[in-house]
């Protein structure tokens, strides 16, 4: 069936137009509902609207109520929706805070697509306003891809200070137009309060909005569930959202600072499976808030394949669910960060993979010494080290090639190229990392790298000495990376950018045929 391209080229007064959140359109066709009622009667949006895991011919819608309603999603290849192409409906119920969310099916590929939402009253059926967003399905052969990535957000007390501009990255990420946006974790930070002030180091004074619920850290749902409602009350949040769709994963602050699947508890105790309630209530706000679809047998679960095309796979992972729980030390010298599940399931899909890409969206990076995360320091493989030492061992001798890792964590932004050549372990074939962040929260200075897996600082950019750790995003250190692939020669471009949009560094990485003996090669780089 022939479909309509809509177009992208939509003027600034469309664009803020539609972007508004008071923004309210006509009701949904033949399920409108008498407009005499008075406002208050009405159902509202609370927040703004989301997509998420958007693949060739699906994607998840987001929305939340200020009341028991029923969300009503209607799309269309054009934005006047002259045409519908699919309808849907999910209730907002108590139980969920009045989330709601559905999946979308049978949508065409590489197309434009426009959806409008709205949530009619359950108990008397009278319609509330309705938004309208926007997502790109998937592309087919021979069409590029644009995409961001970054993470941490609101953290170390720098909330939204209107004055100041709020979120400002989330607007500059919006004028790249990125077909999708991978957050790397750190939505929320649910460890750390929003005060109503906190002092710069110029002398002057950040002022934030504030929030009951981010008055303190969070260990109630409500709490955590109020973390995530403090993110759009920034509009710069609410309009990427109604135009960019996510692919979410989580890190800790989500949870707590450093959480472990059972070592991290409160005097709410534990659930009869041993999970601790502060974990569990967490890991429910998360999924009440998230566009994400349930995948496997087990609810809640965060790792998963994106595919997007025959250019790109997207390998979501979580580096928070499985791993042991202490710090990454110990003398017996064992130690894990995927879990034995987690690690079979991304061997088998990356050798299973036909994509010429395959991102790895880790919520750590793997090279950058942290007891928190994977690397200890020089040395051959220690702990949690043997099972990324399985893993790329797997990849060079399954021959998959063009394995590209993305993260955020570390508040800074670097490229990392890893060369067996400067390796302890050598038993892989050369790969890039990538980290970019915060979005917004504090930001940090460089980290030392571990030459277990050879890792090379080809850039990094964040806080001086001088400067200090910790520094406002007001000082312009807030970063994202962008990722181009070309259509048709399926080059890979990757540049490191900050709030001002400014580009930092790029490299181009040539597309390397699935042959044993290829490597990674690179054609430019550019400061």
């Amino acid at each position: 069936m022939a479909t309509l391209r809509a177009s992208r080229a939509w003027t600034r007064r469309q664009f803020l137009v539609r972007s508004t959140s008071s923004l309210a359109v006509a009701a949904l066709g033949t399920l409108a509902k008498p407009s005499i009622s008075r406002a208050a009667d009405r159902a509202q949006i609370a927040g703004g609207i989301q997509s998420g895991d958007v693949s060739d011919g699906s994607a998840v819608i987001w929305a939340r109520a200020d009341r028991p309603a029923r969300m009503q999603v209607e799309c269309a290849t054009v934005e006047s929706f002259k045409t519908i192409m699919a309808s849907a409906s999910r209730d907002a119920l108590p139980d969920a805070d009045f989330t709601a969310k559905l999946l979308l099916n049978d949508l065409p590929s590489g197309q434009d697509i426009f959806y409008r939402v709205r949530f009619d009253d359950i108990a008397t059926g009278i319609a509330g306003e309705s938004r309208v967003g926007h997502f790109r399905t998937a592309p087919a052969a021979g069409q590029s891809i644009k995409f961001v990535w970054s993470g941490d957000v609101a953290g170390q007390g720098w909330g939204i200070d209107i004055s100041r501009g709020g979120y400002r990255s989330y607007r500059t990420m919006l004028e790249n137009r990125p077909d999708f946006f991978i957050h790397s974790g750190d939505h929320i930070y649910a460890d750390c309060t929003v005060p109503s002030e906190q002092k710069l180091p110029n002398g002057e004074t950040w002022r934030n909005l504030v929030t009951e619920e981010k008055a303190d850290a969070a260990h109630t749902l409500a709490q955590f569930r109020g973390n995530y409602k403090y993110n759009h009350l920034d509009e710069h949040f609410r309009a990427f959202h109604a135009e960019v769709p996510m692919f979410a994963q989580w890190d800790d602050h989500e949870v707590t600072n450093d959480w472990s699947p059972t070592g991290s508890y409160d005097d709410a105790g534990r659930e009869d499976d041993g999970t601790p309630r502060l974990v569990s209530r967490a890991r429910r706000a998360f999924f009440d808030f998230m566009p994400i679809r349930d995948v496997g047998k087990r609810q809640g679960r965060v790792y998963r394949k994106i595919a997007y095309g025959p250019l790109l796979d997207v390998f979501m992972i979580d580096m928070r669910s499985y791993r042991d729980d202490s710090w990454n030390k110990g003398e017996d010298h064992r130690g894990w960060i995927l879990g034995a599940e987690q690690l079979a399931w991304l061997k088998r899909e990356l050798a299973a993979s036909r994509a010429t890409w395959k991102v790895i969206a880790a919520d750590l990076p793997i090279g950058l010494v942290s007891l928190d995360a994977v690397a200890l320091g020089n040395g051959a493989p220690d702990r949690r080290e043997h099972e990324i030492a399985d893993l790329l061992g797997s990849i060079k001798r399954a021959g998959v090639r063009n394995i590209v890792w993305l993260t955020a964590d570390m508040h800074y932004t670097a490229a990392h190229y890893y060369d067996p050549n400067k390796a302890q372990f050598r038993d892989f074939e050369p790969f890039w990392e990538f980290v970019s962040g915060p979005l917004h929260a504090g930001t940090w200075g460089p980290g030392e790298l571990d030459n277990t897996f050879g890792p090379v600082a080809m850039y990094q950019n964040g806080c001086s000495e001088a400067q200090g750790e910790n520094l406002a995003p007001c000082f312009g250190l807030q970063f994202f990376g962008r990722v181009d692939i070309d259509g048709a020669s399926g080059v890979m471009t990757v540049t490191l950018k900050d709030v001002d949009n400014r580009d930092l560094w790029s490299v181009d990485i040539v597309p390397q045929p699935q042959a044993p003996q290829a490597r990674p090669a690179v054609v430019a780089q550019h400061s």
